[in-house]
């Protein structure tokens, strides 16, 4: 078997094979000595494996036959490395100790962790403490009596949520998931009854849970009754009985448990974990007991709708797909249930402008959930709005289709979704799905990317939900193989700045990194397009040009005010009239145009008469009142917007614009156009 250090070199020389000896010494700090003797110790490992051995020229180079590359490409699929021949890693282990001394069936002493874990007590030992680290943030400590073994020691419902976090996460691995039932050891048959119990509660009741909920909450009942036999009940806290108890989950765990004798309290658990992993297909059922939620989100796509100068065409269906997600979401933000999945920092430029766009409009949720909205919530909630922005109706009949099948509910699922499409460019990605949904999906596709093993006739890649960098290129060179027979020679952008960083100073890596990526990854048969959308990317002072400005000392109406301030852009063919009626129209009925005390950005849909997109400026020295706070308004931009996309980037400029308290002044006394115009461009470019 490889060990850390064979394996890591391995895996490195797989990811690029271009990289020579001295490289590879330098940067994994090996001396000439160590190299030799890790290559070694690999190239016997392959003759094992019946693979070629790699060999070395004179110059550090390595000849790699392709054999090695096809066979531990698809080997490492999963995400997972087989290298270690089932050696658990130590982060795991960890998650089994925490998960036998929580969900044991009897005491636990250290000769039963080392037999379950098939290591030594000094790694055990050594463990325990990564262990406790982890427990810091529950508030919980391991402690050992010569009677009891191991316990963990704080408050029960920390260390039920603690617990229930991390069997979600083991079970849904097909080999963690055997482990663990060995390990707890839980009986099929238990859990074979209660997974049929479920199912007859979803028909009756009407309710659908996710695959998650279906395929770990069986062994979450069976760990819960334990900790209870085992003198650990839930003590009565915060959620009130009358909360919960007339929500179709809390009927749920009626008809579940209904040979178990359970205190009222465990049963408002239990309930509180089926309400944070439950999918209603009717938006009616969530009015039940969540009467305000529906009309916070639709307050929020409208604030957003503003905010953006943006309107949706199937809002409906957006706001059901965010009822979705925030039904169970409310119940985990509400009661402090939230997941804590990390994402990596999103260098996504469009991205960023709409979470700052989703934060300017959040506040009708948080009012209902009477909480801020934890961030990786938010994230979810962007990247739902995200996709329906990128929607569009390109032909894909001729492009590989793909679909994403998840059981981690539309959270995790639409994360996965996000990341694969950035990741293959080249394919259509047709739906991201529940298991349940995929076994009765009828759309033609050609491949499926799924965490777990699925019966399918289509070619199918297993790969991690959340993917980092090393998992992106195994998977992209894995799929590359079988779909096209052939392993892409992809660039590495890291390798790339680490080798400019040598010879030269990078001022703005961020800038670089994001260029370079973009080159690399451009898709060469469409350079004419991706040129001109770069092109379209323009910053504010590119809208309003010295010939889109108009200067007022007054006005007589609100309505005058948006006439002058359509002007320019119905003269120079931007708009029709019908518009600037449009947009009068939409003034009266909503005040959100409203950005500040000052500052309105009045506008009406691409369909009531765009031609292009555009910009236009009004200054009112004097000001005109408008709304029901009765703003003074002395700026006015008109915005005229051909799709969902390309006027972003110049309205977020635009709210920095009149959030400025240095700028603002000094437009509202500006004396002519062509300062206005310098004080805008300076602004922005510094």
């Amino acid at each position: 078997m490889l060990g850390e250090r064979e394996e890591i070199i391995f895996n490195a020389l797989i990811n690029d094979t271009s990289i020579s000896s001295s490289e590879l010494a330098d940067k994994y700090n090996l001396s000439r000595r160590q190299l030799g003797y890790t290559f070694k110790k690999i190239n016997a490992w392959l003759k094992d494996n019946h693979l070629p051995e790699i060999e070395r020229t004179r110059k550090g180079q390595f000849i790699i036959d392709h054999s090695i590359l096809t066979a531990t490409v698809k080997q490492s699929s999963a995400g997972d490395s087989k290298f270690r021949d089932g050696i658990m890693s130590e982060q795991d282990r960890v998650k089994f100790l925490i998960m036998a001394i929580l969900g044991g069936k009897d005491t636990i002493s250290l000769s039963d962790l080392t037999r379950q874990l098939d290591v030594s007590k000094n790694t055990i030992l050594n463990d325990m403490k990564h262990a406790q680290r982890l427990l810091d943030s529950y508030q919980l400590e391991i402690q050992h009596t010569r009677k009891e073994g191991y316990q963990i020691i704080g408050n029960e419902f920390q260390a039920r949520k603690m617990m229930i976090g991390l069997a979600n996460e083991l079970i849904l691995h097909d080999d963690n998931k055997r482990k663990l039932q060995e390990i707890l050891m839980l009986e099929d048959e238990l859990l074979d009854q209660f997974e049929r119990r479920l199912e007859r509660v979803e028909q009756k009741l009407t309710i659908q849970f996710t695959d998650e909920i279906m395929m770990s909450l069986p062994a979450i009942f069976v760990l819960i009754l334990r900790r209870i036999q085992k003198g650990y009940p839930i003590q009565p806290f915060f959620i009130r009985y009358d909360e919960l108890s007339n929500t179709k989950e809390y009927q749920a765990t009626e008809e579940i448990l209904y040979d178990k004798s359970l205190p009222t309290p465990e049963r408002i658990f239990i309930t509180l974990n089926l309400l944070t992993g439950s999918v209603h297909r009717n938006s009616w059922v969530t009015e039940d007991y969540i009467p305000d939620l529906i009309p916070a989100i639709d307050k929020m796509v409208r604030l957003f709708e503003k905010n953006a100068c943006i309107n949706f065409h199937d809002r409906k269906q957006l706001i059901d797909k965010l009822l979705q997600h925030l039904t169970p979401a409310y119940y985990r933000i509400k009661y402090q249930l939230t997941d804590s999945i990390l994402f990596e920092d999103n260098e996504n430029e469009e991205f960023e402008q709409i979470r700052h766009l989703v934060h300017l409009a959040i506040s009708p949720l948080e009012e209902v959930m009477e909480s801020r909205i934890p961030e990786n919530e938010v994230t979810y909630i962007v990247m739902l709005i995200s996709g329906w922005m990128h929607k569009q109706g390109e032909s894909i009949a001729q492009k590989i289709k793909a679909l994403v099948v998840c059981p981690r509910g539309i959270s995790v699922s639409r994360l996965m979704f996000q990341q694969l499409c950035e990741l293959f460019p080249e394919f259509v990605f047709l739906d991201w799905l529940s298991v349940r949904e995929f076994l009765h999906y009828e759309l033609d596709y050609d491949i499926v990317f799924s965490p777990i093993t699925l019966e399918t006739d289509k070619k199918l890649f297993i790969c991690k939900p959340v993917l980092r960098a090393e998992d992106k290129q195994r998977i992209r060179k894995q799929v590359m193989l079988e779909i096209y027979d052939y392993i892409p020679n992809e660039i590495n952008v890291d390798d790339l700045i680490e080798k400019i960083q040598q010879h030269s100073n990078i001022s703005d890596e961020k800038s670089l990194r994001k260029e370079l990526y973009a080159y690399i990854h451009r898709n060469k048969n469409a350079a004419i397009t991706k040129q001109a959308s770069a092109n379209e990317e323009k910053d504010l002072h590119d809208f309003l040009t010295i010939d889109h400005i108009t200067l007022r000392e007054s006005v007589s109406s609100f309505d005058e005010a948006i006439r002058l301030c359509g002007a320019p852009l119905l003269k120079l063919g931007y708009i029709t009239p019908n518009y600037i009626d449009a947009t009068i129209q939409h003034s009266k009925e909503d005040s959100y145009i409203a950005i500040g005390e000052h500052v309105a950005i009045p506008h009406a849909t691409p369909e009531e008469g765009v031609q292009k997109v555009g910009m236009s400026l009004l200054k009112i020295r004097n000001g005109i009142a408008y709304g029901e706070e009765n703003h003074q308004i002395h700026l006015m931009i008109m915005i005229a917007a051909v799709d969902k996309k390309q006027h972003i980037h110049a309205l977020m400029q635009l709210m920095k614009v009149a959030s400025s308290s240095s700028l603002l002044p000094k437009l509202i006394q500006a004396s002519s156009k062509e300062y206005i115009y310098k004080l805008i461009r300076d602004y922005i470019i510094n």
